[in-house]
Parts: C-alpha cells; sequence; structure tokens
C-alpha cells in the first residue's frame, strides 16, 4: 500500500471526514464501474456506491490492510452488489418474465471501439440485446465472477478473495457463466458469418 494512503487511512481511523472524501474521490469512479457492471443500472450503481461507502466508513476500523484498499472496496461494493440483485430478484420473481426492450440499461455499453464499422456497430447492437438479458439469467455468483474476470481483469485467485470462496469455487463459476453466455450467444454469431 502506498504511504500516502496509510497515512490518509490513519487519519480516517481518527475521524477524519476529509481524508475519508479524499478515498472517495480517488476510488469513486472504479466502485461506480464495478456497480454498473453488476447491476447493469445506472441508477442503482449510484446506490451502491453510496452503499459501499457507507459501509467502509462504518467498518473502517475492520480493514486490516492485508489488500489493498481499493481491494477492500471491491470486497464491500460486490457484496452490496449481489445483495441488491438478490433482493431484486425476490421482488420480481412474482413479476412477469424480463422481455428484450423493455429494459433500456446496455451493460456493456463501456466496451466500444474507438470507430467501429457499421457492420460492428450491427453486431454489437444485436448482441447487447442479447447480452443483457442472458446476464441476468446468470446467478448472482456466476454474473459477478464473470464481471470481475471479463470486465475488471480480475484473476481467479483475486475474484476468490473478493467473493470469499475457494479457488476452485471462482473459477467454476466463470466456466459455468462463460459457457451459458456462449450457449446464448452461438446463434447470433452464426448469422453474422
Amino acid at each position: 500500500m502506498p504511504q500516502s494512503e496509510e497515512i490518509t487511512l490513519s487519519k480516517v481511523r481518527g475521524g477524519d471526514r476529509d481524508a475519508f472524501r479524499a478515498l472517495v474521490d480517488q476510488h469513486a469512479r472504479t466502485v461506480f464501474r464495478l456497480a454498473y457492471r453488476m447491476t447493469g443500472n445506472e441508477t442503482d450503481a449510484e446506490d451502491m456506491v453510496q452503499e459501499t461507502f457507507l459501509r467502509a466508513w462504518k467498518q473502517i476500523g475492520k480493514f486490516d490492510g492485508r489488500a489493498t484498499f481499493g481491494t477492500w472496496l471491491h470486497r464491500i461494493c460486490t457484496n452490496c452488489a449481489l445483495d441488491h440483485l438478490r433482493l431484486r430478484q425476490r421482488r420480481q420473481a412474482a413479476q412477469p418474465a424480463y422481455h428484450a426492450g423493455e429494459d433500456q440499461s446496455d451493460p456493456v455499453a463501456l466496451v466500444a471501439a474507438e470507430s467501429p464499422s457499421p457492420e460492428r456497430l450491427a453486431m454489437s447492437s444485436q448482441i447487447s440485446a442479447i447480452l443483457g438479458p442472458a446476464l441476468e439469467e446468470l446467478t448472482e455468483m456466476e454474473r459477478a465472477a464473470f464481471i470481475l474476470r471479463h470486465y475488471e481483469g480480475m484473476g481467479i485467485e483475486e475474484i476468490s478473495v473478493e467473493l470469499g470462496v475457494q479457488p476452485g469455487a471462482a473459477k467454476h463459476s466463470v466456466f459455468r457463466a462463460v459457457q451459458k453466455l456462449r450457449r446464448v450467444l452461438e446463434p447470433a454469431m452464426a448469422n453474422s458469418r
């Protein structure tokens, strides 16, 4: 951990709100990006960011420095998002199934080429329309593991720490998610050839 972050954290532990604000400013963007990718919704992501930093402030005494502060925040954010997704799933259980086109959020909007060709734009649009609902169909663990691996670029060991599971379980969750998404995306890819 950088020396300056250690100093800031010791000030935060002493109750310095300005020091905590500095940490929020430093980490808010990456926490939002993770929350958005997990929830697929900007409003929910903003709520997850607030909840993440609120929990971090309340539990700062539990931060032991074994991981970086950013990793610790990712873990809190992942847990907040998983809690939120479980609650959303329970609420939606009594409602009609999701249909493509109802929700305008695009979970892959952040992944775009600098100047995509018209063909790539059409294919990306088609894949996004399929991928959004497909991500919703994954279990919370599969979605979290997939997003941490393929959107956040984390290794299996980091994912296992982030999700609080054994590395084998993290690897298996990523594998299952990829297999499920591949089955959903294969017809679209075959049609584009």
